[in-house]
């Protein structure tokens, strides 16, 4: 995993072979995720361009003054706080790695100190505008199924399936994107209305989701998924198909619950693209796939779920995390004060 948008080739070697052996460590033994590995190497690898240009070649030459130097060039940048604050983890994270392997004896970020990320979350929808998206999702892939005319019929009616299954699972079970992509066939529980997600330090949880959800997933599964499949087959037979040998095998394919035109397991670039797109035609605020996982914890909240169980299903550590939610609805608080308190 290459950190992306960064320079690395003036990097010393020393430099370099540390940020290989910290990738193998967040890979092996933090049991990181993806997008949170990608996140840190990226950090590592701005710390080390930055360290680089003060005459740093390897890890051991870096001392407290250097960090600081690092953030405060990036504070001066105008980096949001929270940017700053993993960046600083990141850091920390590396030098801890680095003493506890003999790479230093000191460690330079002990002291390091950095902002604490603000409590802003995304725009959320209300409960209208969240119903209609979904419905428009629907009647999207009603349209697409019913009308002959399209062609080629099948991938306008799986990319339908796709997002509108895609679009009810993040909002009906509160997951990730990541997590959406990441699922395979058998993570489905479709009778009972269950999935099972891994999440971040491949934690893994199981979620309920409701009847609508069920519905769109039957309809990717049933209808959408096979005509996906039919496609990349067609493709081949007609030697058009120009994916990569190897980048997605049957066997891949064969699990993967969300696929991509291809046929390989669906991009999160894409998912993310897709969701925006919904929204915008829907007429509903153009909201990120990140969004409807917050707009589904604030829901449950307003409808009188406890903190914990949102916490469960959202897959959070701390119910520290999951308290954030209770600031976007002062009206609910409100309430629950004039009800409850006897000198209300």
């Amino acid at each position: 995993m290459q950190p992306e948008n960064f320079e690395l080739r003036e990097l010393s070697v020393e430099l370099l072979d540390s940020l290989a052996y910290f990738e193998r460590h967040l890979n092996a033994e933090r049991g990181m995720s993806a997008h949170s590995i990608r996140a840190y190497l990226g950090d590592i690898a701005d710390l080390f361009t930055f360290g680089s240009q003060q005459g740093i070649s390897a890890i051991d030459q870096f001392r407290l003054a250097d960090l600081r130097a690092w953030l405060a060039a990036q504070a001066g940048e105008g980096l949001a706080s929270a940017t700053l604050a993993r960046r600083g983890a990141a850091a920390r994270t590396l030098f801890e790695w680095a003493q506890k392997t003999g790479r230093i004896t000191a460690n330079p970020a002990a002291r390091l100190g950095t902002p604490k990320p603000g409590l802003n979350l995304p725009e959320v929808l209300n409960q209208t505008d969240a119903a209609q998206l979904l419905e428009f999702a629907k009647q999207q892939y009603e349209v697409a199924s019913s009308d002959q005319a399209i062609s080629p019929k099948f991938a306008r009616v799986a990319s339908a399936a796709r997002v509108w299954a895609a679009a009810e699972l993040l909002y009906g079970a509160g997951i990730r994107i990541g997590e959406l992509c990441a699922l395979d066939l058998d993570n489905m529980n479709l009778p009972d209305r269950l999935v099972r997600v891994v999440g971040k330090g491949n934690k893994e949880r199981v979620v309920p989701f409701g009847k609508p959800a069920a519905l769109a997933l039957t309809a990717w599964i049933e209808t959408g998924r096979p005509k996906v499949l039919l496609g990349k087959a067609e493709a081949v037979k007609a030697g058009e198909d120009k994916s990569e040998p190897g980048k997605c095998g049957p066997a891949k394919v064969e699990v993967a619950l969300f696929l991509g035109d291809r046929g390989g397991r669906w991009d999160q670039r894409r998912a993310r693209q897709a969701i925006h797109k919904l929204a915008e035609h829907a007429g509903v605020a153009s909201i990120a796939p990140h969004a409807l996982r917050h707009t589904a914890a604030t829901h449950l909240l307003q409808n009188g779920a406890d903190l914990r169980s949102v916490q469960e299903i959202l897959g959070h550590s701390s119910l520290v995390t999951t308290q954030r939610y209770t600031h976007v609805d002062p009206e609910r608080l409100a309430a629950a004060y004039l009800q409850a308190h006897p000198r209300a």
